[in-house]
């Protein structure tokens, strides 16, 4: 018979509740004052004893009858019943919410959990992670949604690579499989790229799914934009970009995933009008509420010596504490191009030259009509070209088109090729797509140079903070001496000294030079005298109390690391040794026999490898 979920004792204890508390302030230093539905859920009452247990980063009230600390009481003004009180007023207590202006409270039987707030804690761990893979050499997982062709996410990491930020392809999303086969032979996919053939939408509110979507380090995506167009909003007869049946609510479902995969920072593309749509103020601020800055412009193609003039609104999100700035944009020098710079080298008596007279027709009705439709002719002296739409295959009338070097009543459609080309890609990128798809490819796409721009900005941005950025290398404060201060900073960013009462929870980080610093979590390192802790190994997981400010702490060893050195060998070095310094005396008998003096002794300081880790 199957065990009941009540029967199990893995399952973990229900949420009797949440609560978001602002820090408060009390004589100058913080202050957590939980009262009534913050404690009683938890089956706190007055005059029940409690200990606090730090632990990685959380800040735990657990129930004991012997604990240190008892709740108190107070009268509740409306009701006039008493109810429990707890009230911690402790900067050194609360080291683990400096900075913060609130904090989540959770209740569960018998606890009471303070924690940084949701937003906080992913903040810093996608930071601590961009930081730890760009300080170690480590490829920046980059996960793309809406990809499409691809095309996106090749400028993404083209541009990231050339500032100097190793990266490679995370997941990738797109709803059409036969182009994440596309894809898959780009060099950029590698062994590790998880395809995603679905609907975003269907992905965002997968549970299985979600709980295994990994981890990246930055994200790029092109939502669809045929609801924000103008040619899709007049096709459909939508008020709004929103109101489109099939893209229109994707930022939703864009959103949740970003959340769960935790970028630290994120690239977006789309047409300009998607800028003042409602998707794009959601964007905005559902950003900043996970703790991003937004930096919005408009990439030009013209600017970029693209024949196409292809202007795209672009959003680069960096989550905060990182710098970002548009001003710093690379454009390179201007450049005289025109269509002769890409065309390909077609014959006079091609086939693919046609009167089109269909078209030529068309534009004679549509004027008549008073309709603006005119067809667009370009040679190998234009200096750009119209912009090439992603049913360009379909043959259009206002889509642009080529004249014939000699007979002007001749034209024809742009190559795959110089398509390619017009948006300064390479045409191998479509290489062995049926022509309908590869003009869709890129017609949906970006232009190549501004957007390996764009990113080689974002990768500029990223090696500043991972070595200069606020939540970068911090120096510490000297509490011991200069020779460990640099392993303590890589460990925690602040010291604290511990308080009589309070369980500390955690691994030693530093054991030198008197001193031992206990790694608690959230930044915050406890100091200990190593004569109170004198059987100490460093790595080994500790609980430590005091029960008073100036007695012998208690210690719980929670592990052993395995010793560097065996006691089998120490023993044998002994024995050398000992064996040596017999061997020593023995031959300085002998040289006081013999006719030569005997050589000054060497004495040998001990080697130092520095502060022990």
């Amino acid at each position: 018979m199957a065990e009941s979920p009540l029967q199990n004792p893995k399952q973990p204890k229900p949420l009797r509740g949440y609560h978001i508390k602002n820090m408060g302030e009390n004589r100058g230093k913080p202050r957590i004052y939980l009262e009534h539905t913050e404690v009683s859920p938890a089956g706190f009452q007055k005059g029940d004893r409690y200990d606090i247990h730090l632990k990685n980063g959380v800040f735990r009230i657990e129930a004991n009858p012997n604990g240190a600390r008892k709740i108190s009481g107070k009268i509740h003004k409306t009701t006039g019943e008493e109810v429990p009180v707890i009230d911690i007023n402790s900067e050194k207590l609360l080291a683990l919410f400096d900075g913060m202006a609130a904090i989540r409270v959770m209740q569960r039987d018998g606890e009471i959990f303070l924690l940084p707030l949701a937003t906080e804690v992913k903040k810093k761990e996608r930071l601590n992670r961009l930081r730890y893979k760009i300080q170690n050499g480590i490829p920046l997982e980059i996960g793309s949604l809406s990809h499409g062709g691809g095309l996106l996410s090749k400028a993404v990491h083209e541009g990231l690579q050339s500032a100097g930020v190793a990266t490679r392809k995370g997941f990738v999303n797109e709803i059409r499989p036969e182009l994440l086969d596309h894809a898959s032979f780009s060099d950029e996919w590698e062994s590790t790229t998880a395809p995603i053939a679905a609907p975003m939408q269907e992905l965002a509110f997968d549970d299985m799914a979600m709980r295994v979507l990994p981890k990246q380090d930055g994200m790029e995506m092109g939502l669809p934009c045929s609801g924000a167009s103008v040619a899709g909003r007049a096709k459909r007869g939508t008020a709004q970009p929103e109101d489109h049946p099939e893209v229109g609510h994707l930022v939703v479902a864009a959103l949740v995933i970003l959340a769960k995969a935790n970028p630290a920072f994120v690239i977006f593309e789309n047409v300009i009008p998607y800028a003042s749509s409602a998707s794009a103020s959601i964007l905005r601020s559902q950003l900043r509420d996970l703790g991003y800055t937004t930096h919005e412009t408009v990439l030009k193609g013209e600017d970029f010596n693209a024949l196409e003039p292809r202007n795209r609104w672009c959003m680069i999100a960096v989550t905060q504490g990182m710098h970002f700035s548009w001003d710093m944009l690379q454009k390179p020098e201007k450049k005289n191009v025109t269509f002769s710079d890409i065309m390909d080298d077609i014959p006079d008596d091609s086939e693919v030259w046609s009167e089109m007279q269909g078209l030529k027709d068309k534009q004679v009705r549509d004027l008549a009509e008073g309709k603006n439709f005119r067809m667009q002719i370009f040679n190998a002296d234009s200096p750009k070209l119209a912009t090439i739409t992603k049913g360009y295959a379909r043959v259009r009338s206002t889509d642009p088109k080529i004249s014939h070097p000699t007979n002007p009543d001749l034209l024809r459609q742009i190559t795959v090729a110089e398509h390619a080309k017009a948006m300064q890609w390479p045409p191998n990128v479509v290489a062995g797509l049926a022509k309908t798809i590869a003009h869709e490819l890129m017609g949906q796409g970006v232009l190549r140079t501004p957007f390996v721009a764009a990113a080689h900005l974002v990768g500029e941005s990223i090696l500043n903070f991972a070595h200069d950025g606020e939540f970068g290398m911090r120096e510490l404060v000297q509490v011991i001496q200069d020779n460990i201060e640099d392993t303590a900073s890589m460990i925690v960013s602040e010291i604290r000294a511990p308080l009589a009462g309070v369980k500390y929870e955690g691994r030693v980080t530093v054991n030198d030079v008197g001193m031992v610093i206990q790694d608690i979590g959230g930044g915050v390192g406890i100091l200990h005298k190593s004569s109170a802790l004198s059987d100490v190994a460093l790595g080994e997981a500790l609980v430590i109390q005091y029960p008073s400010v100036s007695g012998v702490p208690l210690i719980k060893h929670l592990d052993r690391p395995a010793p560097a050195v065996t006691p089998e060998l120490v023993a044998a070095q002994r024995l050398d040794a000992d064996e040596t310094a017999a061997a020593v005396a023995h031959e300085r008998q002998e040289e006081q026999l013999s006719m030569f003096p005997a050589a000054e002794e060497v004495v040998r300081s001990r080697p130092s490898f520095g502060p022990r880790m």
